[in-house]
């Protein structure tokens, strides 16, 4: 461990964590009531996720690394459908409340997780970039890329927290479709 190493560590998360930023601004764009302690839990599940699937792939470039390549072009599709199934969603509802008031229940725990997942699937590849790593600087490179996540989510729900409350009735339109956006970004990035 030395200072490349966070160096890297601290770049990954912040490459890693646009995804989650975006999405979490949704969220706060949706929930501009929301709570600090819902807000900390929604930026802990991004954090969560984004430190687990790094994990995962160090974990399947070191055991199955075969059935991963099979995998790896998925991900585009997966990350479009969640994220498009739930920007869908929260665009419909944006909607239909358009003239409802503002603070209105967010997005229900089953969702964050999707959006976790979403967000966090193409964090799978970075265990091919940590693979050199043996475990425990593979655990704290996850852990760094978590913390990162966590500061970059909680700064993106607070913007949209703020921005939600001055649009009101148009922030689950507009989060939705940010949504939506993120999701064909991410299927159209992994495609080319």
């Amino acid at each position: 461990m030395n200072f490349q190493f966070f160096f890297t560590s601290i770049l990954l998360g912040i490459g890693l964590a646009m995804d989650a930023f975006s999405v979490s601004l949704a969220n706060g764009l949706n929930e501009p009531c929301m709570r600090r302690k819902r807000l900390l839990g929604i930026a802990g599940i991004f954090a969560f996720f984004q430190a687990l699937m790094p994990m995962l792939g160090w974990i399947c470039i070191h055991t199955v690394v075969q059935y991963f390549k099979a995998f790896e072009t998925l991900i585009p599709w997966i990350a479009l459908i969640l994220l498009c199934f739930i920007g869908g969603k929260m665009l419909f509802e944006g909607i239909k409340s358009a003239d409802e008031e503002v603070c209105r229940p967010g997005v229900h725990l089953g969702a964050l997780l999707l959006q976790g997942v979403a967000t966090s699937i193409d964090a799978l590849s970075v265990g091919f970039t940590i693979a050199s790593y043996n475990y425990l600087l593979a655990l704290v490179s996850s852990l760094i890329i978590a913390v990162v996540t966590f500061f970059i989510c909680v700064g993106g729900l607070v913007i949209g927290k703020k921005a939600g409350t001055t649009l009101a009735g148009k922030a689950g339109i507009l989060g939705g479709a940010i949504l939506i956006f993120i999701g064909l970004e991410i299927f159209i990035t992994g495609i080319l």
